[in-house]
C-alpha cells in the first residue's frame, strides 16, 4: 500500500537534491537516521552534513530521479548523478538505487547501491580502473571521504543540527 506522506518525503528529498539544497535534504531525515553507501556509513547529523558538503562543493551537479515509490514504512528510488569529481577533475556519471525506511514522514534509514568499481574508474582514472575493485582503493576513498566530512563539520560550515 502506498503512503502519500512517505512518497512526499522522497519527492521533496530528490527535489532538494536536484536543486543542490543540502539543508532541505537534511530536513527529510529523522534525527537518529542511518545512511549507508559504498563510501559512507553515517548516523544522525553526519548525514545532513554530508549532503550539505557535497551539494555546496558541486559546481556542475545534475540529478535525475525516477521510479520513486513509498509504502507504509519503506520506499525506493533510482537516480543518476552527473558531476565533476573535485579531487581529480574527472567527469562522473553515477547510477544509484536507493532504498529507504521511513517513519512519520521522515527517512530513518537509507541504503544507496552503486557499482563502486564503475564509479572509481570514472572518478579516479587509471588507479580506479586497475585497483578500484580492491579493498585498498575502496578503503582509501572511505578514509579520505570520512576525513573530509569531519573537517567540514568541525569547520562549522554544516547548518544541520539533527
Amino acid at each position: 500500500m502506498s503512503d502519500p506522506r512517505n512518497l512526499s518525503t522522497i519527492e521533496r528529498y530528490f527535489s532538494a537534491f536536484a536543486s543542490r539544497d543540502g539543508k532541505a535534504m537534511s530536513d527529510c531525515y529523522a534525527p537518529d537516521a542511518r545512511f549507508r553507501d559504498p563510501v559512507f556509513e553515517l548516523r544522525g547529523a553526519e548525514i545532513g552534513a554530508m549532503w550539505q558538503m557535497l551539494c555546496s562543493r558541486a559546481t556542475d551537479l545534475r540529478i535525475e530521479s525516477s521510479n520513486l515509490r513509498a509504502g507504509e514504512s519503506d520506499g525506493s528510488a533510482d537516480w543518476q548523478a552527473w558531476y565533476t569529481f573535485s579531487a581529480t577533475g574527472r567527469a562522473v556519471h553515477n547510477v544509484v538505487s536507493s532504498r529507504f525506511r521511513l517513519a512519520q514522514g521522515r527517512i530513518v534509514e537509507q541504503t544507496d547501491h552503486f557499482p563502486f568499481w564503475r564509479w572509481s574508474r570514472q572518478a579516479l582514472g587509471m588507479p580506479g580502473l586497475l585497483l578500484g575493485w580492491t579493498p585498498l582503493i575502496r578503503n582509501k576513498v572511505r578514509q579520505t571521504a570520512r576525513a573530509s566530512l569531519a573537517h567540514y563539520m568541525k569547520s562549522g560550515q554544516s547548518k544541520y543540527q539533527g
